[in-house]
Parts: C-alpha cells; structure tokens; sequence
C-alpha cells in the first residue's frame, strides 16, 4: 500500500495554472525525486503537500488518511492544517534556521511547542525537555554535528545549517521527508556534504521526495523520477527510464544540458 496518494491535484495563482492535473503515489521506504526546469511547478507541489499551498482541486492521501479533498470543505479547514503537515518534514534550499537559536535550540524547538500543548505539560516539564534534548543530540550528531550543537546558525557553514534543518525536519519523526533543491545554495563540496546525509537517509529506508537538479544523484539514489514541465508530471517511472531512456522530446532536452561537453 502506497504511503503518499495524490490524485488530480491542480492550483492556480490568479489566473496562471501553476498545478495541473497532478497524480502519483510513493511507497513507504522509498525516494521520489522530482525533477524540471525552474518554474514548472517543482516547489509549488511540495508546499501543497505541506499545506503551505492550499491547492484548488485534488486530494492527498497519507498511510490511507484522506489529509485534503477539494470536494469535501471539512479537510480544508485551517484548525486542522498544523496537524496535517506533521505527516511531512520540509528542508528548504535557503535552511530556514531561527538565528537566535543555537544548532540545539533550532532541532528541539518544534517539539517543544507541540509539547506544550498537551495538559501535563507543566507537570512533567523538566522530564519532557530533557527527553527532547536528547533525541535532537542524537540527531544532531547523526547529521556529524555532534561538534557543532551549541553554535548558531551564523557560526556554521551553509552545508552545516542544511544538515541542522534536516536534523530539524527528522525531530517530529514525519511519514514523508521532503527536500527542495536543498544543495542549490551550497558550493560542491558542501553539496556532498549534504547528498551525503540524504544517501545515509536513503539507505535507512527514509521515505522521502526530493526536488533537485543534481542529475546523478537523482539516478543513484532514486526509487522513481517525475519529470515536471509547466505545472504537469510530462513523464514518470524509474530512473533507468526517465533518465537512462527517456521518452518525451522536452525530457530529452532539458537532460541534455546535463550531459554536455
């Protein structure tokens, strides 16, 4: 059974269709890439998977939970969207890190204000925090900044901060972990850096949907490859047949300028 089920999912900014039409599934302990030219709609389906888009029509299905359905107003509801996107972590390319929180203080922040919302919080404070602070160092020195916790963010390189915003998307333990173009602010050797952890992610059976324009690491450690092109999914399958052996003509093409010279 598929983790992740998206059917006809379509958005509109004003009059421009950004979405449309989009249908795909991901089973659990795979990886997703999606790949395009900028503005073809790559980013925008994941902040609809987020909820940081509300989409026009379509529905998202998660472990078989019916999460939106344009047809039904009650999914759509904003009291429920903070839950929703809990089934998702989201690494941004720009890291997105609080700059008044250390490495540390960024990982447990989230849980911690989820935490406090629950009635014994008060009562069983100091055991909660202290529970929280030891799974972020865990995944803190997962990521190899076991070194680095205490620092902030503009005492870290840009491949450090990306490593601390995977660690921060990981902390709420997501069903889907999803990246946008999370090297695309990185020089090359901090680019390997960080498709190192996302490799190390892969091989841990992390279900995941990554948005890049990193051809060979799409190939490697990819399950199945979308081809986007303007709003729509142009092409789909594994990367042997998206990459290896496309069949659309502007798959072709934008490919092409991957393997020159």
């Amino acid at each position: 059974m598929a983790i992740l089920e998206v059917e006809h999912l379509s958005k509109k900014f004003d009059r421009t269709e950004v979405l449309g039409d989009i249908s795909f599934s991901l089973e659990r302990g795979k990886v997703l890439s999606i790949i395009g030219s900028s503005g073809s709609g790559k980013t925008t389906l994941l902040r609809c998977l987020n909820f940081l888009e509300r989409p026009d029509k379509g529905v998202i299905r998660v472990n078989g939970e019916t999460l939106f359905d344009a047809r039904d107003p009650v999914t759509a509801q904003d009291a429920e969207i903070r839950k929703k996107r809990l089934h998702f972590g989201l690494v941004f390319q720009s890291f997105n890190l609080f700059p008044q929180y250390t490495a540390l203080g960024n990982v447990m922040l989230a849980k911690e204000l989820l935490e406090k919302e629950k009635p014994d919080y008060k009562a069983r404070k100091r055991e909660i925090h202290e529970q929280i602070g030891r799974e972020a160092k865990e995944l803190l020195d997962q990521m190899g900044l076991s070194d680095r916790m205490n620092n902030y963010p503009h005492q870290l390189s840009g491949g450090q901060c990306q490593r601390v915003a995977i660690a921060r998307a990981l902390a709420l333990r997501p069903d889907i972990l999803c990246f946008d173009e999370p090297t695309s602010a990185l020089d090359p050797e901090l680019t390997g850096e960080v498709l190192k952890v996302i490799q190390g992610l892969a091989a841990q059976e992390t279900t995941m949907i990554i948005v890049t324009h990193e051809m060979a690491f799409a190939r490697d450690v990819s399950s199945q490859i979308i081809f986007m092109d303007e709003g729509c999914i142009l092409e789909q399958g594994t990367p042997a047949e998206v990459i290896g052996n496309p069949r659309e003509e502007r798959t072709k093409q934008f490919l092409s300028r991957f393997t020159k010279g």
